[in-house]
């Protein structure tokens, strides 16, 4: 996503569903709805966010999706106009870095426990273990990668919505002993606060937490001891920054993250994150670390298990042309 103004700058943003297999948004509908709203929006002052995500909401209802890139890429601009990075203007940096976290996929128990060594030697301290299949494998899996842990690690287990709710109870009371959160085990809020109620173990929202009402219910009902906010599921990181906030107050720890992505993604990722104060962020990701193809020069790169917003004005990121190729989609 580029935007162009007439002031010379130019601002970039990117949204990356997974499918909607997974959430309701896909990449067809990102095209369509910027071909829908972007129409609405040439001659508009990018650096006004404010305005401009009240007018975007007004001339397309929902799909946040797509008018993530759209926010992503003013903020890029307002960064440039006043020769600050964005993490500057989300709330200001804290500390060098951020932590990061690395997602084990899904395989037998003995080949998830013997990722996390070699995570480890790349500086990773915090595993995302994908799990959500059959509950006696499940246990197996979370016991065996548990078995690996150092001090100082931590261990989340992420069904990912995976579960039925006999299926969750069954999982978490079958690793009763042993030290792991508890992310997203079934598809709705409901089904996820049963299971909450049912164990001790700290636990984590995701796919039900797509808005501030989402998330105050959530906090009212104290559902959840961590909350993943992903930027595009909120519409951007103006609201992302909201719900941030938000969390920040109510003393609610988070991981700052998006759906997918490549580098551009990490970029805005690593600005909302190095702005979050350090005790309330429990970790966040660098998906261009899971790519094969780099999309843009000067975004944040891991190092040592840890990754840090750039200094630049704006995102920080020159995207490579050649890579990307050909608009799909030119408005003006």
């Amino acid at each position: 996503m580029q935007i162009d103004t007439d002031q010379g700058l130019t601002g970039f943003g990117e949204s990356c569903p997974l499918g909607p297999f997974y959430l309701p948004a896909y990449a067809a509908g990102v095209r369509a709805g910027l071909g829908e709203l972007g129409p609405h929006l040439i001659g508009k002052d990018p650096t006004q966010i404010g305005p401009l995500a009240r007018f975007m909401d007004a001339a397309l209802k929902g799909h946040p999706y797509v008018k993530s890139p759209i926010d992503i890429a003013c903020w890029d601009i307002l960064g440039q106009s006043c020769g600050r990075p964005v993490c500057d203007l989300l709330g200001g940096r804290f500390g060098d870095d951020v932590l990061l976290y690395r997602a084990i996929s899904q395989q037998s128990p003995e080949e998830m426990a013997d990722k996390v060594a070699g995570y480890r030697a790349e500086g990773y301290t915090r595993f995302q273990l994908k799990v959500g299949g059959e509950a006696d494998v499940d246990v197996r899996r979370i016991r065996a990668v548990a078995a690996k842990l150092k001090d100082g690690d931590r261990l989340v287990a992420d069904a990912n919505t995976g579960w039925l709710m006999h299926d969750a109870v069954r999982v978490v009371r079958g690793v009763a002993d042993v030290d792991v959160y508890i992310e997203q085990p079934c598809a709705t809020y409901e089904e996820c606060l049963s299971v909450r109620r049912m164990t001790n173990h700290p636990f984590v929202l995701d796919e039900v937490i797509d808005g501030v009402d989402s998330l105050l219910r959530a906090a009212a009902d104290r559902a959840m001891d961590v909350v993943n906010i992903k930027i595009s599921k909120f519409g951007g990181l103006t609201k992302a920054r909201l719900a941030r906030d938000l969390c920040a107050s109510l003393g609610v720890a988070m991981t700052i993250e998006d759906t997918w992505g490549g580098d551009i993604t990490t970029a805005a990722i690593a600005h909302l994150a190095h702005s979050t104060p350090t005790p309330l962020l429990f970790t966040t990701t660098d998906f261009n670390s899971y790519v094969t193809v780099s999309t843009a020069d000067g975004a944040p790169q891991r190092r040592n298990g840890r990754m840090a917003a750039s200094s630049a004005p704006g995102l920080g990121i020159r995207p490579r042309r050649e890579v990307l190729g050909k608009p799909v989609l030119d408005i003006h």
